[in-house]
């Protein structure tokens, strides 16, 4: 789980992140709201620490911006105590507000309730059209496939091989069975031949050439299957 942390009192911040490491979070850590918007695309955030007093750009502004695209838990920490400050920033799409001076545990109990309420609200919602597995991300609805975080480019055949073995993650997939589900024709022993290709086709978009792949696997005289 990633977190970001973004307060100007540095040793606030400091001391969140040792807490958030000895409980095996990545932290992300800034002390100015600008820099984090700078950098914002390029992480990804599972949960926001926001401290709401900061110079240039406040934490209210700073969740404003993070809300027009991000919908991770966002936890205000400040040392103003006001409810209506309280009720503006759940009102501009924080999840939680606690005041300083507070005591790290609460926070850290605070934000594992964030993390697990988010997660099981995002699991009733996860698409059956997406799989990932390792390093592999395949959509099905618009046909893209990311390897190591990078988009690469498949043919139909392959993005349908691919999803296939996938599906069946942990198994062996007999060549006939998947010729069928791919082609929808009957397979003969020459059709052997045209699988293998697009099999080191794939691998070759991998960077998966080895003697031994690690993600196709070949199971010699049975077929092919990805490990979980």
């Amino acid at each position: 789980m990633n977190i970001l942390i973004v307060d100007d009192e540095q040793e606030i911040a400091d001391l969140i992140e040792i807490y958030l490491k000895n409980d095996g979070y990545q932290v992300f850590k800034y002390y100015d709201s600008k820099e984090v918007l700078k950098d914002l695309e390029h992480l990804e955030i599972d949960l926001a620490i926001l401290d709401v007093m900061m110079p240039e750009m406040d934490g209210f502004s700073l969740c404003t911006h993070i809300r027009k695209k991000y919908q991770f838990p966002i936890i205000f920490v400040t040392a103003k105590v006001e409810d209506m400050d309280k009720i503006n920033g759940l009102m501009l799409g924080a999840d939680d507000y606690i005041t300083k001076p507070f005591q790290p545990l609460e926070l850290m109990a605070r934000i594992k309730a964030q993390l697990r309420r988010y997660k099981k609200y995002n699991a009733v919602y996860e698409p059956n059209n997406v799989i990932e597995i390792r390093n592999i991300v395949m959509n099905q609805d618009t046909h893209e496939f990311y390897f190591q975080g990078e988009k690469v480019e498949l043919t139909p055949i392959e993005f349908s091989i691919l999803w296939y073995l996938c599906e069946h993650k942990g198994k062996v997939v007999k060549t006939e069975d998947l010729f069928f589900q791919v082609w929808k024709e009957k397979y003969f022993e020459k059709d052997n031949n045209t699988i293998m290709v697009h099999i080191r086709h794939l691998r070759e978009k991998m960077k998966d050439t080895g003697k031994k792949p690690k993600y196709i696997v070949t199971v010699w005289g049975v077929g092919y299957k990805i490990d979980e």
